[in-house]
């Protein structure tokens, strides 16, 4: 057993009753965005670690997302707590060894024949667990079945559309369901999110109420009328795929996030192929450019948001020096859609941030009609926009495509 001098000071007060409850099997955390349930569920299995000896499984649906987002949530969680000079960290297998002999192995599904080979499984998280399939869930839970007290799955996510079997197998039916906590949360809930991100979020709501409902609140909807309807997900090898690079980028910072699409595209047959997507919240323009060049793209062409002119020119003088301004004018975006609109659109199953907007991009209603306008809602658009801008390329012939230079 490991002590630990913590505070309970640290935890928001919605979860705390759920910190030393060990007694459902699963536990499902679910809500907006800025609400704290990840940071929460890190701080739970850590003391749950810390008290006896366990294995963890930490999952994501790919393992590329993990050394950024829940591996990195933990480190920084154990260097708060002053206890990462007493474990044993690996950064090329993403494993932790507590100084109890605890463990926290960190898995992508899409590396499934090393999950199975993993016993005495004390404890899972499926962060983002929409993202998994329902075979693959009901696989992970069949693999928790360590001869130990206190085996749980803990489920997290942001919830957007009702068409998914984690709504129908928790949410579909208002009854309790066996074994089972269920918690809803959002921002209102973490007292520790800065000022100016309560205010941008709260912004939305006059501006943007669906997208205020969804990502703000985190209520499951279903919007209306989607925007695309050409478009399918589809695994491919993008080295098989004969054509043209498209990269697009759109910026955020604060709660709209920075966007990269690539893709490549098949003039001819009308195909585009997305196989790479990255997005991000809280990067500058400095953070941008290095990522850029991780992912393979510095010399590539890349059409980026010409209302932050700035930022394109920050981003040149850091090496990305083919970075060029969208053109935009009256009915651009109009005049984007429809041009994507004429293409079939292939969507690698790894992009899972288009995939969420591609199934929520959606019309405007008219309030006094309820008829759709020819105007799309301002949500789930930072991909489409990236997406979109790329197209800028086509008859232009500035593309550059060297399968050379991608390190994917």
């Amino acid at each position: 057993m490991i002590n630990l001098n913590i505070s309970k000071k640290i935890f928001n007060d919605v979860y705390f009753p759920h910190l030393m409850d060990y007694s459902n099997r699963y536990e499902i955390y679910y809500g907006g965005a800025g609400s704290g349930k990840s940071v929460f569920v890190c701080q739970k299995l850590l003391i749950k670690a810390c008290s006896s000896k366990r294995k963890v499984l930490v999952i994501r649906k790919y393992g590329t997302t993990l050394k950024d987002s829940v591996f990195q949530l933990f480190i920084d969680m154990l260097k708060k707590w002053n206890l990462y000079s007493y474990c044993k960290v690996n950064l090329s297998t993403y494993t932790i060894v507590l100084p109890n002999d605890s463990v926290f192995l960190f898995k992508g599904l899409d590396d499934s024949e090393k999950i199975k080979s993993i016993t005495d499984i004390t404890d899972i998280w499926c962060e983002e667990c929409t993202e998994l399939s329902e075979d693959e869930f009901t696989q992970l839970d069949l693999r928790l079945r360590a001869n130990v007290s206190g085996l749980q799955i803990l489920c997290s996510f942001n919830p957007v559309s009702k068409v998914n079997w984690v709504y129908k197998r928790w949410f579909a039916e208002p009854k309790d369901y066996p074994n089972t906590m269920i918690l809803h949360t959002n921002y209102k809930h973490n007292r520790f999110l800065p000022k100016e991100y309560i205010e941008a979020l709260e912004e939305k709501q006059k501006t943007n109420p669906n997208y205020y409902k969804i990502y703000a609140l985190g209520e499951f909807c279903t919007l209306d009328r989607l925007v695309y309807n050409n478009w399918r997900v589809e695994d491919f090898d993008y080295k098989n795929i004969k054509g043209d690079l498209l990269v697009g980028l759109d910026f955020g910072f604060v709660t709209d996030i920075s966007a990269l699409v690539a893709s490549i595209i098949q003039e001819n047959e009308k195909k585009i192929w997305v196989f790479k997507t990255w997005g991000d919240t809280g990067k500058t323009n400095e953070d941008l450019a290095q990522i850029i060049k991780s992912l393979g793209f510095s010399k590539s062409v890349i059409i980026a948001d010409c209302a932050e002119q700035k930022s394109i020119e920050e981003l040149k003088r850091c090496g990305i020096s083919r970075v060029r301004p969208s053109k935009k004018g009256p009915d651009s975006i109009i005049h984007g859609i429809q041009k994507l609109q004429n293409y079939e659109i292939i969507v690698h199953p790894s992009c899972d941030g288009i995939i969420t907007e591609f199934e929520n991009y959606s019309w405007q209603k008219d309030r006094q009609t309820n008829e759709y306008i020819n105007k799309p809602i301002d949500a789930f658009n930072h991909y489409m926009d990236a997406l979109r801008y790329s197209l800028q390329c086509v008859g232009n012939r500035i593309q550059v495509w060297d399968k050379s230079l991608l390190g994917l």
